[in-house]
């Protein structure tokens, strides 16, 4: 399998999939649970597998694990033995690569696209206390206590066989910095770690993104940053900066661009294909090198992003 920078090196843009949650919530899955999509993988594993299928067929180039809010506590938490909870995390790896293989089986012959990847996420500790941390940080814990967080996850989703780790939604310096140290205890391991933006120079904890960029160019293992979970409107002057300060791929896919009430639980507003993957031509343009979309984007909207940047005759077809 060939190294991230090979895939960089063949392809502008990589695409990323979409949406998993809102995308499984729109065909059905009730969300309303402590451990969020992850409540999936045991029951109703089939319907994530699905959602991987179809973004496979819609164009996306890497596929991200149902494990962004699957942790050993928040397991534990719930009921389930440290072996169940172990199993859990595995079992969205298989799920993704069983969609993967069974793509790449049907296509292989006859496609001229990379065989994709499958990328284990790792999402951020606020994720796990499901209290919308994930859009703060400061959690007041040290690197040590967020390296010990993150640590059986990440071994568990290496061990399993994911070709990339994706460290995303991840608000706050502390812990992106706490995450690239602990990569080191994986030697060979890529990852790309993308942060929660509360604007287009800030984390959502309220460091200086330059300040982020400039600190995690000195991890080897980190092979793109970039921002996810994020208004789509921030994210032209994000890429312009990590481009500027950061020497590794920038990777984004934000949100939709419709708004979320939090005190509701609801979305507001309408945005459409086209109406993303217009905006997406401006961070092609900015620079981005691996696209695709966080919370209510759907497999419509990653084809479109591959027809887009990718269809015979378009301009930044290589």
């Amino acid at each position: 399998m060939a190294h991230f920078a090979d895939y960089v090196a063949r392809q502008t843009p990589l695409i990323v999939d979409g949406a998993l949650a809102t995308e499984m919530e729109a065909r059905g899955a009730d969300l309303h649970d402590s451990l969020w999509s992850a409540r999936y993988l045991f029951t109703q594993p089939q319907l994530i597998h699905d959602v991987h299928a179809d973004y496979l067929a819609a164009g996306a180039d890497i596929v991200i694990t149902a494990s962004y809010q699957a942790t050993i506590a928040g397991f534990l938490a719930r009921g389930w033995t440290q072996p169940q909870a172990e199993q859990l995390i595995r079992t969205s790896v298989s799920i993704a690569q069983s969609a993967r293989d069974a793509w790449w089986s049907a296509n292989a012959a006859t496609t001229t696209r990379l065989r994709p990847l499958v990328a284990g996420s790792i999402g951020p500790y606020g994720a796990y206390t499901a209290d919308g941390g994930e859009y703060r940080g400061n959690y007041g814990l040290s690197h040590d206590e967020l390296k010990h967080f993150h640590r059986e996850r990440m071994r568990i989703l290496v061990d399993a066989g994911v070709e990339l780790i994706a460290c995303e939604t991840i608000p706050d310096l502390v812990e992106a910095q706490a995450l690239a140290e602990l990569l080191a205890e994986f030697p060979g391991v890529e990852a790309w770690m993308s942060l929660s933006c509360q604007s287009g120079s800030q984390t959502c904890a309220g460091q200086s993104l330059v300040d982020v960029a400039t600190c995690l160019r000195q991890y080897p293992q980190i092979v793109a940053i970039g921002a996810n979970c994020t208004p789509p409107q921030f994210m032209p002057e994000i890429i312009r900066t990590l481009r500027t300060y950061s020497p590794q791929a920038v990777v984004v896919y934000p949100n939709s661009g419709e708004t979320y009430d939090g005190a509701t639980g609801t979305w507001h507003g309408t945005v459409t294909c086209d109406d993303y993957v217009q905006a997406a031509q401006t961070w092609l343009a900015a620079g981005a090198q691996l696209i695709g979309g966080c919370c209510r984007t759907n497999p419509a909207m990653i084809a479109g992003l591959r027809t887009a940047f990718l269809s015979e005759g378009a301009d930044n077809a290589i």
